[in-house]
C-alpha cells in the first residue's frame, strides 16, 4: 500500500493483511509505481515528483533516485534483461532504465496521454495504450537477458 501524504510505502504482512507492519517514508511527493527485484531485493517506486526511488526491501532505505521525464504511472521490472519500463503520459514516452548500472537507456515515445503500459516477459514486450488515436503500440526490447 502507498501513502500520498506523508510519501510513504506501507508494509502489510500476508499473513495479516488487515494489520500493518511497517512504514518507509520517501523522500519524494506521490510515490504510486511499484515493481520488484525479488533478487536483489530492490523496490523500484515512481513518484509524482518526476523521481524514480530504488528501496532496499529489508531496511526501507533509499539507495538511489533518478530523474525522469515527467510525471509517472506504470511501472515494469524485466527481470530477464534487468529493464525498468516507466510510462509517462506527458510528454507521452516510457523511460527505460538499465537496472543493472540504474542509468536511463532512454526514452521511447508512444503518445501524448499514453500513461497505461503493460509487460509480457515471456517476449520482453511492452504494449503502450494509446488514447488519442485508439491503437496499443508493441515494443519489443531486444536487450542481453540476465546471465
Amino acid at each position: 500500500m502507498i501513502i500520498a501524504d506523508p510519501p510513504q510505502i506501507v508494509v502489510v504482512d500476508a499473513a495479516e493483511p488487515t494489520r500493518i507492519a511497517g512504514a518507509f517514508a520517501m523522500p519524494a511527493a506521490g510515490p504510486h509505481g511499484l515493481d520488484l527485484d525479488p533478487e536483489t531485493q530492490r523496490l523500484f517506486c515512481a513518484c509524482d515528483a518526476r523521481t524514480l526511488l530504488v528501496v532496499d526491501t529489508r531496511s526501507g532505505k533509499v539507495a538511489s533516485r533518478h530523474p525522469l521525464s515527467g510525471v509517472p504511472d506504470v511501472v515494469f521490472f524485466n527481470a530477464a534483461l534487468l529493464h525498468l519500463y516507466v510510462a509517462i503520459g506527458e510528454p507521452g514516452v516510457i523511460d527505460v532504465f538499465d537496472t543493472d548500472r540504474m542509468r536511463l537507456l532512454e526514452s521511447v515515445g508512444t503518445e501524448a496521454g499514453a500513461h497505461t503500459i503493460g509487460f509480457d516477459p515471456g517476449r520482453n514486450a511492452v504494449y503502450a495504450f494509446l488514447p488519442e488515436t485508439h491503437r496499443a503500440a508493441v515494443y519489443q526490447d531486444a536487450g542481453s537477458a540476465r546471465s
